[in-house]
């Protein structure tokens, strides 16, 4: 097994691989920006160094010194966790061009899927059903607008080389193509360092589901069900549940048997998700795959028991997954709720001093956090504060227990979303599992629900 691991990441999910290499005996090597030096993770780690000022490309997002750190500390390996350079894969070739095991799968799949409409052609060769959408990159917006015209409105520009909702627009008639791909292309060069942007069909009030992969590199390939993930604000998560309750078997079925042929078809070997999204007629379609741990494995775990990260580690290493398809079974239900430092209406970011903090706790309720009081929620860096996961025997009781987590969470002297996730949980909708990607519009002040229904996809 590897001797020593450097975190290349920050906040909980950098304390979440912590708690997994110590169980698996590995030392660890935490990485921090001049802003994270109180951090826990650095103060959890074996080992830890600075390697740059506050902003993310300046530290976490330098690949330079990043593989810097590793070397001067003498790591086995990298893991990335989520986010920065998780998905990429430049930094992936530099990790195996200087003898560092990359905690992922190859660079192959990480490049064939963090471009888009590689990752759409190649899906669809494995025989996955695809929204209709353009064969790769548009050239520019009259080729955009002779395509849209082709599938008629709504459609959605989509970078074709990132996600998480940059490089993004919906364009509802002809008039507002022009606008929005300068934007889309704008925003896109600005995250990826590319341009290019495909055109779909938009589909409206979708169910956005994914669904856990987990393989090794000895051909093993099994999938852990599926994640409900439709709660969404400005293309982020905001609640997750496993199992979904808006698939019937025969759906989640189809849906799981996708996800393992797609996965199959670039033989990848590592913790990953296929995403789709289901229409109203419950017609479901490849979306993308993310080639990485998710910041929602938490309520895989409850369900399943397997402890991802750990899997992760191990089959990166080399080792046969412990288990097959057949072993693994399926208990109770779990929720995830998003604790974000924002405004829970404006959802502007509110980053300052915590000054009191006290997570819930009691049966079937989990928080993975690097918050505590006197914690500074830094404004160079993602909002959330912790994740609260809760899991119970059958949806229902997952809900009360998790209104009872939300009700008992204490974050004072910044502004959070506990206010908004407790309103999502008591919404009628929400609670009867009878919901979609529109359903903040229920909740948010009209000219943020504008945003929200302009992120649904």
């Amino acid at each position: 097994m590897f001797q020593s691991i450097l975190i290349a990441n920050r906040g909980e999910i950098a304390l979440r691989i912590i708690w997994a290499c110590r169980e698996l005996g590995i030392k660890t090597v935490a990485v921090y920006s001049e802003a994270d030096r109180d951090s826990l993770h650095v103060s959890f780690a074996d080992e830890a160094i600075c390697i740059g000022p506050p902003p993310a490309a300046d530290s976490y997002l330098s690949i330079p010194a990043v593989i810097s750190a590793a070397e001067i500390m003498g790591v086995d390996a990298i893991h990335p966790g989520y986010g920065f350079l998780a998905e990429n894969a430049e930094f992936a070739d530099i990790c195996e061009t200087c003898g560092l095991a990359f905690i992922g799968p190859s660079t192959e799949a990480i490049r064939n899927m963090g471009d888009k409409a590689m990752a759409r052609k190649t899906m669809g060769a494995a025989g996955l059903p695809l929204i209709l959408g353009s064969e790769g990159a548009v050239t520019d917006e009259k080729e955009a607008g002779v395509f849209a015209d082709k599938i008629g409105y709504p459609v959605l520009l989509k970078a074709a080389a990132g996600g998480g909702g940059k490089g993004m627009r919906v364009v509802s008639a002809p008039d507002e193509l022009s606008k929005a791909f300068r934007t889309a292309s704008a925003e896109a060069e600005a995250a990826f360092g590319s341009r290019d942007i495909y055109v779909e069909k938009y589909i409206a009030c979708p169910h956005h589901i994914e669904v856990q992969l987990l393989g090794d590199k000895h051909g093993n390939l099994i999938h852990l069900g599926e994640r409900e993930c439709s709660v969404q604000r400005k293309y982020q998560k905001l609640i997750e549940e496993t199992p979904s309750p808006a698939l019937s078997e025969e759906l989640r079925e189809r849906i799981w048997s996708d996800a393992i042929k797609g996965a199959q078809a670039i033989d990848y070997n590592s913790a990953g998700t296929m995403e789709f999204l289901v229409d109203e007629d419950g017609a479901h379609y490849f979306m993308e795959m993310n080639t990485r741990i998710q910041v929602e494995h938490p309520v895989t775990e409850q369900v399943t028991l397997i402890d991802l990260i750990k899997q992760q580690i191990c089959v990166a290493f080399g080792k046969n997954l412990p288990f097959g398809q057949e072993d693994i079974r399926f208990r109770g239900h779990s929720i995830e709720c998003r604790v974000n430092a924002e405004h829970p209406e404006t959802l502007t970011p509110s980053p300052g001093q915590i000054t009191a903090f006290n997570v819930p706790k009691g049966p079937g309720v989990r928080v993975d956090t690097a918050a505590h009081e006197a914690a500074f929620i830094s404004p160079y860096y993602d909002s959330m504060i912790a994740k609260v996961i809760v899991h119970a025997f059958n949806r229902e009781e997952a809900l009360v227990r998790m209104r009872r987590a939300l009700g008992m969470f204490v974050i004072q002297g910044i502004d959070t979303s506990l206010p908004l996730l407790q309103r999502i949980v008591d919404h009628p909708g929400f609670a009867a599992g009878n919901y979609n990607t529109h359903l903040l519009d229920d909740l948010l002040p009209a000219p943020q629900s504008k945003a929200v229904e302009r992120a649904s996809s």
